[in-house]
């Protein structure tokens, strides 16, 4: 496979969906502050095959979006996410937590509940008995998950949030995470934004195979300014998208391409008509 097996997305959105935090929407008094409602229509304008929500966007009301979404033509390709399940952060109520937000992924009607980690437990050090607490607790949730048809997504970040926000580096190390859980409803998200610079990424997404359950597009810009909020739009920055969708799709991911830009002082700070009509000019030409 390869470079020329790839899908072509030239003229074609329906892989396409838009992770609402590139708007701003997951983070108080951030972007527009465009409703959910005005997002959903101003992506079914444009032919976007999906959208990624966030939980504090939902609130009480999972049914009625997910039924807006589908009304619309297109599906809800994900939720952003689960607590933390280790570190320092992870709130006492974990448990409560991470089901709640299981019930809203199901609400929604996606399969996709993202699982951001959490760093490095309490009173250990590295990431090896971490990742084995993280196993224990995943494990706990997955039968819960698998019972309202939804499947937990390990996403590795960039090792800058190594022990702060996550102890998943690599998609090696998510995989390893699911070989200890042995469920089949846990696997892996795949961000640009947290692999890009991984050169064992090919093989990595090779063995992950049938577990690659998400992949999110962004860019590295060569002088980021903020380690967070200030994400490239795809063709800003240094990261190989072709290379990296290429190590995706060889690993038999046909999936929807999500677009999550954190970006506070740039994209955050314009129209969100415009954001939008750029992420479709750029998947088109240099995802």
């Amino acid at each position: 496979m390869g470079f020329d097996s790839m899908r072509d997305f030239s003229n074609d959105t329906r892989a396409l969906a838009l992770n609402t935090a590139t708007l701003g929407h997951n983070l108080d008094g951030q972007g527009a502050g465009w409703p959910v409602e005005r997002v959903v229509d101003a992506c079914a304008e444009r032919g976007l095959g999906g959208i990624v929500f966030w939980r504090r966007e939902i609130g009480m009301q999972a049914v009625e979006i997910g039924e807006r979404v589908r009304a619309a033509g297109m599906q809800v390709v994900g939720l952003c996410r689960t607590p933390y399940l280790v570190g320092s952060e992870r709130p006492e109520a974990w448990m409560d937590e991470a089901k709640k937000s299981i019930d809203m992924a199901a609400g929604l009607q996606t399969n996709v509940l993202t699982i951001v980690t959490g760093g490095t437990e309490p009173g250990t050090k590295g990431v090896i008995e971490t990742q084995k607490i993280l196993a224990d607790r995943v494990a706990a949730i997955a039968p819960y998950a698998a019972d309202r048809n939804v499947n937990l997504a390990l996403e590795p970040l960039n090792p800058m949030f190594g022990g702060n926000r996550t102890c998943l580096m690599t998609v090696q190390d998510a995989l390893h995470v699911c070989h200890m859980v042995q469920a089949d409803n846990v696997g892996i998200a795949v961000d640009v934004y947290h692999v890009w610079w991984d050169r064992e990424l090919a093989a990595g997404c090779a063995a992950a195979a049938d577990r690659i359950l998400g992949y999110h597009v962004c860019d590295w810009l060569e002088n980021t300014s903020h380690m967070l909020l200030d994400r490239g739009m795809m063709g800003d920055g240094v990261a190989d998208l072709k290379a990296v969708r290429a190590a995706v799709e060889d690993a038999g991911y046909l999936g929807p391409c999500e677009v999550e830009v954190f970006s506070a002082a740039n994209w955050w700070a314009r129209d969100p008509s415009e954001v939008i009509d750029v992420i479709i000019e750029r998947f088109k030409t240099v995802c």
